[in-house]
């Protein structure tokens, strides 16, 4: 990516340039969408504001360990552990940003982004003006998923561990708060896109095969 703009948690353009090259290109294949964290969320938010017009592009989605409120995430990472993530996590997200600021000099304070402590003060600095949000609790308010559940109509796997460090359990959605077309599936555990099972040190294959049924079953309906 050599623009100005990045990739940012409700994305839908993005994913609507995606997914409408990839029915051109294959117009009698089956489609299915796949979203895994920050992706997943930017999936969801396609599908809510497209509504029935996102079948066009796919007949089912899935969205893995999506931070569905962005704000709660943000919030629960400055707390005790979790805060572990939120280093590793700002390492990577101010590395990439000191990257494009070398490629265009100006966009944002490269000394106030190196100070950020936390998420909400890297994308109140970066995310959030780069991407034409007012501030980062506008930019978490709407690009958050959630809200949007009630309006997808594509057959949709929503899958959130509960012990997911980045999306706390008592913010997950109820099935009072989305369409038919979703199905919430919200296991005791996984972690944050981990679902390890088996002894050690463990296998990885559940979440495929997981996906794989839902999409062979959503292809059959």
């Amino acid at each position: 990516n050599c623009q100005p703009r990045a990739y940012h948690a409700g994305d839908a353009e993005e994913i609507e340039w995606i997914l409408a090259r990839i029915a051109a290109l294959h117009p009698g294949a089956p489609r299915f969408a796949a979203g895994v964290s920050l992706g997943g969320n930017a999936l969801l938010v396609w599908l809510g504001t497209r509504g029935p017009a996102a079948r066009r592009h796919i007949d089912a989605a899935a969205a893995v360990c999506a931070p569905l409120d962005l704000a709660a995430m943000g919030h629960h990472l400055t707390q005790g552990f979790n805060q572990l993530y939120t280093r590793h996590f700002l390492t990577t997200l101010k590395r990439s940003a000191i990257a494009k600021l070398r490629a265009h000099p100006g966009l944002f304070d490269a000394a106030a982004v190196l100070r950020a402590r936390n998420l909400h003060e890297f994308d109140n600095l970066v995310t959030a003006p780069l991407h034409g949000f007012r501030d980062c609790d506008d930019y978490w308010r709407r690009a958050s998923s959630k809200p949007l559940l009630g309006s997808v109509a594509v057959p949709t796997l929503v899958l959130n561990p509960r012990n997911d460090p980045f999306m706390p359990a008592g913010h997950l959605p109820g099935s009072a708060d989305v369409a038919p077309a979703v199905q919430l599936e919200q296991p005791a555990e996984g972690g944050h896109v981990g679902f390890v099972s088996g002894p050690w040190p463990g296998q990885l294959g559940w979440l495929p095969r997981r996906l794989v049924r839902f999409f062979t079953e959503a292809g059959k309906a």
